[in-house]
């Protein structure tokens, strides 16, 4: 759905976020280094009506339902940096479980018995696992330094299985060059390996009407606004490549890019253009505020938005997951279950109210289903030194 040419020439800036809404109590800058520096003061504002909205149509959820799983991951993305710091070496891993609405922690035997009980009684699940995270980083390390051919799509440590899942592409399961990077794979440590159906894709697009932004043929999708500019898919432009909007008209320039080895990229903004910590939403939802950058825990429920296939909802599949993209492979991005269709790349993922990060690729689309890959934006901050634009409302 297209929006009317008088809401872009009221907000035309929040084309500076063609993805999700920015705002937040606290800015997020380059210091916040932790998730847990990135989770604003309360009083918390309750749930936008069209964060509900999508989360039902996507999740399945009701509305109570809904609102009462974005508080709890609220509290689950508070409480999960404190239980790794709290843990320490017999960390093992969190995650969000949506059946009980609680973090689940993994700590390996030789947990301290009060560590234990500190992070039992601050309302954590407790699993024992036999490996810890640091084990399981080492080897997913490993990984990162082998050549990977097409039909391996990707590894990622997984904390509720307590290996290093490995993702080959259906029909390559039986090739050669598969059979012996898995080899390999598991002489590096505990692997598991995970059938998928395609192999992930950029989700840039040659210019189609909408409401993108726009760098020579390509189309891609504004992400989150920050301080004299914007974030968004490195793919999606070059150092130094000029930015027109949906109007045509000159938006401003990409200042840093990277791709492949990282996805993320930041473009300054001038010519009347400007930032605001608001998000469209695309007349489906209402638009969308942003109050900070928690990271969510795996399980979390994230929803996307782009100048594509506009809003949808999904789970956190995996963090700091390789992906091997046919351009190269590009490290530490997230996995979700959320749909994408080309020129949604470079938009906006949200948990409740906090920015998650910039949308990179993926496989399928928003008709069969799918599984969409984002770059964190916090470390999109912290590379370039940039302050996310936050509402102080």
């Amino acid at each position: 759905m297209r929006r009317r040419r008088l809401t872009h020439a009221v907000l035309s800036a929040l084309l500076l976020l063609a993805g999700w809404g920015v705002a937040g109590t606290l800015p997020a800058t380059a210091a916040d280094t932790g998730p847990a520096a990135a989770v604003p003061a309360e009083p918390r504002q309750p749930a936008s009506d069209g964060l509900v909205t999508a989360m039902r149509r996507d999740l399945g959820l009701t509305r109570e339902q809904a609102e009462a799983r974005i508080a709890a991951e609220r509290t689950a993305a508070t409480l999960a940096p404190k239980a790794r710091r709290t843990a320490g070496g017999a960390y093992a891993g969190s995650w969000f479980d949506a059946a009980s609405g609680r973090l689940t922690v993994a700590l390996t035997p030789d947990v301290a018995p009060a560590a234990r009980r500190a992070i039992e009684a601050s309302g954590a699940a407790v699993r024992t696992a036999a490996h810890s995270a640091r084990l399981l980083d080492t080897v997913k390390g490993r990984l990162d330094r082998l050549s990977a051919p097409s039909g391996v799509s990707g590894w990622h440590v997984d904390p509720r299985v307590n290996t290093v899942v490995v993702d080959v592409v259906r029909n390559d399961r039986s090739d050669n060059d598969v059979r012996r990077f898995l080899s390999r794979a598991r002489e590096a440590g505990p692997v598991t390996v995970r059938t998928v159906p395609a192999a992930p894709r950029t989700l840039a697009a040659g210019t189609v009407g909408g409401d993108p932004y726009y760098t020579g043929n390509v189309r891609c999708s504004i992400g989150f606004s920050v301080y004299g500019g914007f974030v968004t898919a490195g793919h999606c432009g070059r150092p130094g490549a000029g930015v027109n909007g949906w109007d045509g008209s000159y938006v401003g320039t990409f200042q840093g890019s990277s791709f492949p080895g990282d996805d993320y990229a930041w473009v300054s903004v001038g010519s009347g253009w400007w930032t605001v910590p608001v998000v469209l939403g695309w007349g489906t939802v209402p638009d969308q505020l942003v109050r900070g950058s928690a990271v969510a825990p795996v399980g979390s429920s994230v929803c996307r938005s782009g100048s594509t296939s506009h809003w949808h909802c999904g789970t956190v599949l995996a963090t700091n997951e390789t992906v091997n993209y046919s351009q190269g492979a590009v490290y530490q991005l997230t996995k979700t279950s959320v749909c994408a269709e080309p020129g949604d790349s470079g938009g906006s993922f949200l948990t409740g109210d906090q920015a998650q990060g910039v949308t990179s690729g993926g496989w399928g689309n928003c008709s069969s289903g799918g599984e969409t890959w984002f770059q964190p934006v916090n470390e999109i901050l912290s590379r370039y030194g940039l302050t996310l634009h936050t509402y102080t409302g």
